[in-house]
């Protein structure tokens, strides 16, 4: 890790040598490598008997709930103060929702995340966009403190990196990650049962929101642009919910002659979440800071707040800029 970053951690290590009471939170719409570090990280902590609260300030999906420690991810109430804050894999202080007031509720305030678009809000910024993922992160900040990595916090921690590079398919995937992989496999965790449920066990009701998604497929620029819409009529048809959409922005991305794939969801009439992914050369990061998101550059995301239908004729417009 780079010289500054060691630095960082120093300072990370002093403040949880003081803390008293530790908080952990990462970002709404969690997702593996959120959870996954939350948890690795957390479980850590309370192994040399530190007080941690883990914060849940979102629904957690379905596929995450076999990880060890998930029940520790709970709500607390509004008064709780705390000595240290530590935000995990989450790129600006927005991206924590309802929940940003948590920031006033403590002493000190540690960033640790992997986006390029991180804005450095914290005391203390733990921040490698080279990183593969949080998880990454976390398990050299483990390293570094000589905090043991039992196979609870491994399954987490693998959990975290296997789900944000795409199963070690995308190029944020390098030598250090697979290095780390392997250190954490060789605590024996159950990859059988990891993979079931992270990657094989789809709810039906997601099997059917997701074709009913892939029906709203348009292709534009020769084809090279593809977007599909997911609306609040399609969740309830289908008895769903958005985290059952996972994984549909990277299958219609691996269409021949696709570079740019694209998902909007209709989280309220005038609220759209929006998903971006690329093949070789377009950096979606740099269109969703066009609307104030971010990422990384081949899988970014933002918010735009306008209809479904305008949200999508913004984006294929912004999107035509970059394609070639």
């Amino acid at each position: 890790m780079r010289m500054k970053i060691g630095d960082e951690i120093i300072k990370l290590k002093q403040k949880i040598d003081e803390a008293k009471y530790i908080c952990l939170v990462s970002h709404i719409h969690p997702d593996g490598d959120s959870i996954g570090s939350l948890l690795g990280l957390g479980l850590a902590l309370e192994s040399i008997n530190k007080k941690v609260a883990m914060l849940k300030i979102d629904d957690i999906p379905y596929k995450y709930r076999f990880l060890p420690g998930i029940s520790k991810i709970k709500s607390y109430g509004e008064n709780e103060k705390f000595d240290l804050l530590i935000i995990l894999d989450c790129s600006d202080l927005d991206r924590l929702g309802s929940f940003k007031y948590i920031i006033d509720k403590a002493k000190y305030i540690v960033n640790i995340d992997h986006h390029i678009s991180n804005t450095n809000y914290g005391d203390i910024n733990i921040i490698n966009h080279e990183a593969s993922a949080t998880g990454e992160l976390v398990y050299n900040i483990l390293k570094c403190l000589n905090l043991y990595i039992d196979k609870e916090i491994a399954t987490c921690l693998y959990v975290a990196i296997a789900t944000d590079t795409g199963s070690f398919r995308y190029d944020n995937t390098h030598s250090e990650t697979h290095y780390i992989a392997s250190k954490l496999l060789e605590k024996q965790i159950d990859l059988k049962r990891i993979t079931f449920e992270v990657f094989q066990n789809k709810k039906l009701a997601s099997t059917k929101l997701f074709i009913e998604a892939l029906n709203t497929l348009n292709l534009y620029y020769d084809d090279k642009l593809a977007v599909v819409q997911v609306t609040q009529q399609m969740l309830k048809r289908n008895n769903a919910e958005f985290n059952d959409i996972d994984g549909i922005v990277e299958y219609i991305r691996d269409i021949e002659t696709v570079e740019v794939a694209c998902i909007l969801k209709e989280i309220e009439k005038n609220e759209v979440k929006v998903g971006l992914r690329s093949k070789r050369y377009v950096n979606v990061a740099d269109i969703a800071k066009v609307f104030q998101g971010g990422g990384h550059i081949r899988a970014s995301g933002c918010t735009i707040y306008s209809n479904i239908t305008e949200a999508k004729e913004l984006l294929v417009k912004e999107i035509g800029f970059y394609i070639r």
